[in-house]
């Protein structure tokens, strides 16, 4: 299933998010969840009501996220009008961006808003929430530039990242917009377990990894647009 008409999608997604629709997707066994939420969606009659569905699936397991899909679709988008991606590469982009944290759906909900730090057993396993939503648009049959974003948002420009281990320009061009305005947003934003910094401290932290954990061409673009816009 391809995104088509996707500045029209786009849109009827943003005012459906911004209006709080809720849909509820618990359980414990993660094959029936895959199975239950599949059955679900494959009633839902556009990819824009499967897309809907799908975050307000994401937020109704964790509160915490609610708007953290839209912030990054904004900061990711700042990212790609600097680069120069077209009309069309950036309504794609944000789609990704909306759906980069689906895998989360299957996770515990217990480790979502855990309020302190996860151990490394609860590391490991938030850490297949890539993999899982990856798998769920797959099935889905969203478009692969899509889904490769959504699997590879984790991964570091050093390598060093997750599920892959993808090194510099291996990581896909979304993926790594994504890794940066995800990053940004996560430190902004109040958590279980830390509360958010100001935006000044979040561009500083951002730009001292570069090179390290983000794409440098990416992370000046990102700056700079921020820049613009903000300050």
């Amino acid at each position: 299933m391809q995104l088509k008409n996707g500045k029209v999608a786009l849109k009827r997604i943003q005012f459906s998010y911004n209006h709080n629709i809720s849909t509820q997707i618990y359980s414990d066994s993660y094959d029936s969840n895959v199975k239950s939420l599949l059955r679900k969606l494959s009633f839902c009659n556009s990819i824009e009501t499967q897309i809907i569905t799908l975050l307000s699936a994401i937020e109704a397991k964790d509160p915490y996220t609610k708007g953290h899909s839209e912030s990054v679709a904004y900061y990711s988008k700042i990212i790609g009008m600097e680069i120069g991606l077209s009309s069309s590469e950036l309504d794609t982009l944000q789609f990704a961006a909306f759906l980069h944290d689906v895998g989360k759906i299957m996770i515990d909900r217990r480790l979502l808003i855990k309020p302190t730090l996860l151990n490394e057993t609860e590391s490991t396993i938030i850490k297949k929430h890539p993999e899982i939503g990856s798998r769920i648009l797959s099935n889905l049959q969203i478009e692969k530039v899509i889904v490769d974003a959504v699997l590879h948002h984790h991964e570091r420009w050093d390598g060093s990242g997750y599920p892959s281990r993808l090194f510099a320009y291996e990581i896909p061009l979304f993926a790594r917009i994504l890794a940066v305005s995800d990053t940004f947003d996560a430190l902004t934003s109040n958590r279980p377990y830390r509360e958010a910094i100001e935006m000044r401290k979040a561009i500083i932290e951002i730009s001292e990894n570069s090179g390290q954990q983000f794409d440098p061409d990416l992370v000046k673009a990102f700056v700079k647009g921020l820049k613009e816009r903000h300050f």
